[in-house]
C-alpha cells in the first residue's frame, strides 16, 4: 500500500520524512562509534571522554524524535487496534479519525511547548559541550512539527475517504 495514496502533500512530506530518517541512521552509527570509542578509550588507553557520553545522548534523543515522521506518516505507530478491527469499516473510520485528532492535538501541544521552553532556554548550553538548548531541542521540535503537519494530511485524506489503515506485508487480514 502507498503510505501517502490519498494525502495532501504526501511525496513531499514522505521525502522529508525519510531524510529525517536517514539522518536518524546516521546518528545511530555515530552513537555507537562514540559508546565505543569512550568505552575503549577508558579501559585501554585510560582516557576520559566526558564529551563523548553528552554527545551520544543528543544522538539517542535526537534519533528516536526523527523517526517519528515517517511512523506517522505509514501509520505504523505502536498501537491498541483490538476494538476497531471488530468494527464495520466505518466505525474503524470513525476510530481512524478520533486517534489522528489525537495525534494533531498532542503535536500541537507539543509544538507548543518546545517553543514556550526554548523562548526561556535557548542562551543555556549543555555543561560539557556547550551546545546551545536550541541546537538540542531542534531534532525534536522538527519532528513533532512534521508529526503535526503529516496528521493534518492524513485527516485530510480521511475526510476524502481514503484508506490509511496499516498493512503489515505477509499478514493477512483476519
Amino acid at each position: 500500500m502507498n503510505e501517502t495514496a490519498g494525502m495532501p502533500g504526501g511525496r513531499l512530506l514522505a521525502t522529508i520524512s525519510r531524510a529525517c530518517l536517514n539522518l536518524g541512521i546516521l546518528l545511530l552509527a555515530m552513537m555507537s562509534i562514540l559508546i565505543v570509542a569512550q568505552v575503549l578509550g577508558r579501559n585501554l588507553f585510560d582516557l576520559g571522554m566526558p564529551w563523548a557520553d553528552e554527545l551520544s545522548r543528543f544522538c539517542g534523543v535526537a534519533l528516536v524524535f526523527l523517526g517519528v515522521p515517517l511512523l506517522a506518516l505509514r501509520g505504523s505507530h505502536v498501537a491498541v487496534d483490538m476494538v476497531p478491527t471488530m468494527l464495520p469499516p466505518a466505525g474503524r473510520r470513525a476510530c481512524a479519525l478520533i486517534v489522528e485528532i489525537m495525534v494533531l492535538a498532542f503535536g500541537a501541544i507539543s509544538v507548543w511547548s518546545i517553543y514556550a521552553f526554548l523562548s526561556r532556554a535557548w542562551k543555556f548550553a549543555t555543561p560539557t559541550l556547550g551546545i546551545p538548548n536550541w541546537v538540542y531541542y531542534t531534532p525534536a521540535a522538527i519532528a513533532l512539527a512534521l508529526l503535526t503537519i503529516i496528521t493534518v494530511a492524513r485527516i485530510a485524506a480521511l475526510l476524502r475517504g481514503a484508506d490509511l489503515s496499516h498493512d503489515e506485508p505477509g499478514v493477512s487480514p483476519s
